[in-house]
């Protein structure tokens, strides 16, 4: 047997007091009163005997007493049998993100059976009584301190597992025991993480759950970026069963505002997913805020999806030519602000504002025209080429296709009566015609076209003439489009501007060049988001530069600054660690509110297939042995095992119980411990 406080032994010295008592009780005369004095001798003797062993006996007790009180203080334990114990100093990681709010084998949730496992630990840890809790830094707490901590814990967004990384980093000096509380959940967890804390003890405590199925939102968008006021827009919703258990008749209700405006049934089993389409209305100019609802138990931290919903501002479409073609075409349509320009006159500060640039038969496309469009299609916009006939503007077009990373392009000879050529029926699969056209018609009338360039097949055809040759092709550049016409407009060339063909075609360019400039919806753990700023704020953000917290987010009560900085345009918003609440942020500045967020927690918490002690065992593997892999066991009897083998045996409690059996067995003495004195038979002579 050890003493982990061997200093209290000095109040053994108290064992002197009663000792001393006894002693002088013993010692103090007692008046006897008798009437016959043939009794003498005998009375005596029974009662100084019986005196003599309850007073014996009141001294052993209460001696005993004070011992046991005394190795209370000094907490003894029996030494581990096994080498390779907790060293300097315990650390205890407490998982509580959000995956664990499901519930346990017992009545309580995971984290709720881990800070009480943590908690046990603070009480018998035999490493000066302090330990260090990873989840709220690297200070050694008091057992006050420690537990007051473990009750403040609460779900998390942010794993808790990712402060292993700052172990490897910088590893503390002194070796010392980690304890890691987890679901261990297999889409969250890192073992080479693990298996890189080579300077310590580690040991794995995984938290066994109920099994059942979990329905959550993996994600949600639109079928149209282009949101219109009072216009149905699908909205397109996936959920998935995280859970072990198929979900039958699952409920989802989807939520604007306070107003409900769908609500379906799902059936989903174990690791699927399932994609709806509801048809949601936006009725004003406002930011929406959605919800979807997902009703099933008992897991519920992921039931709700926040999402947000921003009206399309109108489109701004910018034409550059001699004479203007498609100015009766958007400027009919409230949803387009069309202006037009000429090659010499063009305002490069609404070039870099426009959606879609319609470059139009222009003969010369000097370099400050080719570097705006390039600018263009960098910030996501779209750009229309629409050659022109002329020889000479040829290798003016070349520089602009170079410029665009479209490649070179292959002319066609020029001719005086050049030959039309018809326009095939576009594909009904083309998902650039998804939803223009009804019940198409075999035998009507196409464009024709007579092709000035031809180009190599590395873009997508979206128009082609009947003999497979492209018309109208779409390439990627940049982070937006460009669209090419392989003939001008004009009337020589091509029917297509008077065609009803062209309508649908220019307006469903215009409308794909729009881009929302606010996701639906972030995730809390994402780490960095990129918002576009209005020119006005881009300007007044420029002039006071100085001011460090422009920018801030707001939810209710609470508001967090952000490290930010803004890039041109772009507003970058690094999210700060604290911020672990789902729902809504307003993106505020100096008060006034430029939009609200929508965030929700990480996908990969709704994935509870997690790792049992046995895969974690195999994972880990023979070549760290430093790793142990302990089952918590029920109400963690199989910690409070392993921990004894490791640290040893307390023998605290079974002091403190010989300490309130000296009391009992004094109070008996006390109380039924005196004897009356019984009078000798006296023999009477007849």
């Amino acid at each position: 047997m050890q003493l982990m406080y061997p200093g209290f032994l000095f109040g053994l010295l108290a064992v002197a007091i009663p000792i001393v008592i006894h002693l002088l009780q013993l010692r103090r005369p007692q008046r006897l009163l008798f009437t016959n004095t043939a009794f003498i001798r005998e009375v005596e003797l029974v009662t100084v005997r019986h005196r003599n062993l309850q007073q014996w006996l009141l001294l052993a007790t209460r001696v005993l007493g004070l011992i046991g009180l005394v190795l209370v203080f000094c907490q003894p334990f029996i030494p581990a049998q096994k080498s390779g114990g907790m060293s300097a100093g315990t650390d205890v990681l407490v998982d509580n993100s959000f995956s664990m709010q499901a519930g346990s084998l017992g009545q309580n949730s995971l984290l709720a059976d881990a800070v009480s496992q943590a908690r046990s630990m603070g009480q018998k840890s035999s490493s000066g009584g302090q330990l260090r809790l990873i989840n709220t830094g690297s200070r050694l707490l008091l057992p006050t301190a420690y537990q007051a901590a473990l009750d403040e814990l609460k779900p998390s967004a942010q794993n808790p597992l990712l402060k292993l990384r700052e172990e490897i980093v910088s590893p503390r000096g002194e070796a010392s025991a980690l304890y890691i509380f987890s679901d261990f959940q297999k889409k969250a967890v890192d073992v080479k993480t693990l298996t890189d804390l080579k300077n310590k003890e580690v040991v794995l405590v995984p938290l066994v759950k109920k099994a059942s199925g979990n329905l959550y939102v993996d994600s949600v968008w639109l079928d149209d970026a282009f949101v219109r006021v009072r216009a149905n827009v699908g909205l397109q919703i996936r959920v998935r069963n995280g859970g072990e258990n198929s979900l039958s008749g699952a409920a989802v209700k989807v939520f604007l505002g306070a107003r409900q405006v769908a609500a379906y049934r799902v059936t989903v089993e174990p690791g699927q997913a399932v994609t709806s389409v509801v048809q949601v209305q936006v009725l004003d100019d406002a930011l929406a805020l959605g919800r979807v609802v997902t009703e099933d138990v008992p897991v519920t931290f992921d039931n709700t999806y926040y999402f947000t919903l921003q009206p399309a501002a109108a489109i701004r479409v910018l034409e550059i030519g001699a004479e203007p073609v498609a100015q009766q075409l958007y400027s009919n349509e409230p949803l387009f602000n069309y202006s037009f320009a000429k090659p010499q006159n063009v305002d490069y500060g609404a070039l870099q504002r426009a959606n879609l640039v319609l470059v139009r038969e222009i003969e010369r496309i000097d370099a400050g025209l080719r570097d705006g469009l390039r600018g263009v299609v960098r910030r996501g916009g779209s750009v229309v080429v629409v050659p022109a006939s002329t020889v000479n503007s040829h290798e003016s077009y070349q520089q602009l296709f170079k410029t665009l990373g479209l490649g070179a392009v292959q002319w066609e000879a020029s001719t005086a009566a050049p030959e039309l050529r018809e326009v095939a029926m576009p594909s009904a699969g083309e998902p650039f015609f998804r939803d223009v056209f009804g019940a198409q018609q075999r035998g009507a009338s196409m464009p024709r076209v007579a092709p000035v360039l031809r180009w190599s097949r590395t873009g997508t055809d979206i128009l082609r003439l009947r003999d497979g040759e492209s018309y109208l092709a779409n390439f990627a550049s940049g982070s937006g489009q460009v669209y090419v016409f392989s003939a001008p407009f004009a009337k020589q060339y091509s029917d297509f501007s008077a065609h009803a063909l062209f309508v649908p075609v220019m307006y469903r360019m215009a409308m794909r060049s729009y881009q929302n400039e606010q996701l639906p919806a972030y995730r809390l753990t994402q780490g960095t988001l990129t918002l576009k700023l209005p020119a006005a704020e881009t300007a007044s953000s420029a002039a006071s530069r100085a001011d460090e917290a422009n920018f801030r987010l707001v939810k209710d009560s609470v508001v967090l600054i952000p490290t930010q900085r803004i890039v041109t345009n772009e507003l970058r918003l690094d999210l700060p660690m604290g911020m672990d609440a789902l729902g809504f942020y307003q993106v505020q500045r100096g008060g006034k509110v430029l939009t609200t967020l929508a965030f929700n927690q990480d996908k990969r918490e709704s994935e509870l297939a997690a790792y049992s002690a046995e895969e974690l065992r195999g994972l880990i593997g023979p070549n760290h042995p430093n790793i142990k892999v302990v089952e918590s066991g029920v109400d963690g009897a199989g910690l409070a095992k392993y921990q004894a083998e490791q640290t040893g045996q307390p023998l605290w409690r079974y002091c403190l119980l010989l300490v309130l059996l000296a009391l009992l067995a004094e109070a008996l003495l006390v109380r039924f411990g005196s004897r009356k004195a019984v009078a000798p038979k006296v023999a009477v002579a007849a």
